[in-house]
C-alpha cells in the first residue's frame, strides 16, 4: 500500500475503532482493516474531514458511503460462518466496502450500476494497490453469473426480499448478507444456502438506498 496517503491523525482513527468496539464489533481482523484503510480517499475532498465520523456521507447519484459501523457489521456477519475464498459485492458505490473485503479475502468481484461511481472506485483501488478486485459496470440485481459460484455475497442496497437469482450464485453453504425491505422498514439479514434452498436470520434494523435494476 502506498505511503503518504494518511490524512487524519492516528488518534482520530483510534477513536473510531473504540466506538466500533463499544457498538459490538469484535472481529479483530475487521477492526484492524477499518483502522488501516484511509476512508477519506472514498469521499469528496470537501467531506474528507468527516471521513472518520460514525455517519453515512453522500457520494453523488443519490448514493452514500455507509457509516463505518454498518461496513464493519456487515463484514463481520459475512465472515462469521467461515472465511470465504471469493466474495461478490452488489453495489460498489464509493468502493470502501470493496476495499475492506479485498483486505480480508482472496478475491472480490463487485458490480456497480452507475458508471461514474465505478470509475471513482477504480481510481481508489489503484491508489491503494488492491489487485485482487474485479469491478464491473452492470445490473447488480443479476449478480455476476460468469464467475459464480461465490463463497459469499454482500449486497449494499435493499431489495424488497431475498433475491433467488443471487442465492443461486452462492456455493452450497455459502453466506449472503443484505438489507431487505422498503425505506420505512428494513432489516439486515444473513442468508445461508442449503441443499433445499436457503435459511435466513434477521440481524438488526438498517437503512439503505433501494436496490435498482439497469445501469446508469
Amino acid at each position: 500500500m502506498q505511503q503518504g496517503i494518511g490524512m487524519t491523525s492516528q488518534r482520530t482513527r483510534e477513536r473510531l475503532i473504540q466506538r466500533l468496539e463499544e457498538a459490538g464489533i469484535h472481529n479483530l481482523d475487521v477492526l484492524a482493516v477499518m483502522r488501516r484503510l484511509p476512508r477519506h480517499l472514498f469521499v469528496d475532498e470537501a467531506l474528507a474531514s468527516r471521513a472518520y465520523e460514525e455517519s453515512a456521507l453522500p457520494i453523488g447519484h443519490g448514493q452514500t458511503i455507509s457509516q463505518p459501523y454498518t461496513v464493519a457489521r456487515m463484514t463481520e456477519a459475512l465472515l462469521a460462518p467461515g472465511s470465504p475464498d471469493t466474495v461478490l459485492e452488489i453495489g460498489t458505490g464509493s468502493g470502501f466496502q470493496t476495499a475492506v473485503l479485498a483486505s480480508l479475502v482472496r478475491r472480490v468481484y463487485s458490480v456497480e450500476r452507475v458508471a461514474d461511481l465505478l470509475e471513482r472506485a477504480q481510481h481508489a483501488m489503484r491508489r491503494l494497490e488492491l489487485r485482487n478486485v474485479r469491478l464491473r459496470h452492470g445490473d447488480g440485481a443479476l449478480g455476476w453469473p460468469e464467475y459464480a459460484p461465490f463463497g459469499a455475497i454482500m449486497v449494499t442496497a435493499a431489495p424488497a426480499g431475498i433475491p433467488r437469482v443471487l442465492v443461486d450464485q452462492l456455493t452450497m453453504g455459502g453466506c449472503m448478507v443484505l438489507p431487505i425491505g422498503h425505506s420505512e422498514r428494513q432489516v439486515l439479514v444473513r442468508v445461508l444456502r442449503t441443499e433445499t434452498g436457503y435459511v435466513h436470520e434477521i440481524l438488526e434494523p438498517v437503512t439503505f438506498v433501494p436496490l435498482l435494476g439497469g445501469v446508469a
